[in-house]
């Protein structure tokens, strides 16, 4: 009977052995590739929220003195077409009764147009004061019925447990009378 012999180790191909080593390590980089692609893109915004991301509405057709609301991402956006005596009210309030003080020019792009998150900043209801008739507040701006916080002309927090001012979305005029919101 024959005997089997192992060959001598000196006789390896080191050249085979990198090349199974380096396919090796490429079949582990695709797999990985192909496993982390979906999991990454899944954090990307769907198309519905990117359709979403901006808005633009055109503020021509809005009278002085009225207010219309929007959606924007899902939450309300008031939009005022406010009257001079609403601009001179919010112009003359002096900073240091305001709790969250901001004045009027920092939060309005022109004078006329006033843009906001309709959304009350202590617990997240939506406040009264965009229809003709509802409660506008003591300010004379908007009022959230579940607390009591009243806001002024310029949406400053004037009264009650909200902590801070509504919030102005980024905005801008891109033509003299539309408003992209985003």
């Amino acid at each position: 009977m024959a005997e089997a012999t192992n060959p001598p180790r000196g006789d390896v191909d080191e050249g085979k052995r990198d090349f199974i080593y380096l396919l090796g390590g490429a079949a582990g980089v695709v797999g990985v590739g192909i496993v982390a692609w979906p999991l990454i893109d899944s954090l990307n915004p769907s198309a519905d929220v990117l359709a979403l991301a901006s808005i633009e509405v055109d503020v021509s057709p809005i009278e002085v003195g009225q207010a219309i609301t929007v959606t924007w991402r899902g939450k309300p956006v008031f939009i005022r077409h406010r009257t001079v005596e609403e601009i001179s009210e919010a112009e003359v309030v002096p900073m240091d009764v305001l709790r969250d003080p901001q004045t009027d020019e920092e939060r309005r792009i022109k004078a006329e147009y006033l843009v906001m998150v309709g959304v009350c900043t202590h617990l997240g209801c939506i406040p009264s004061g965009q229809k003709v008739g509802e409660e506008k507040g003591e300010y004379g701006g908007w009022f959230c019925p579940c607390h009591g916080s009243h806001y002024d002309t310029s949406g400053r927090i004037r009264k009650g447990p909200a902590p801070t001012n509504l919030v102005v979305p980024p905005y801008e005029f891109i033509q003299d009378t539309v408003v992209q919101i985003g």
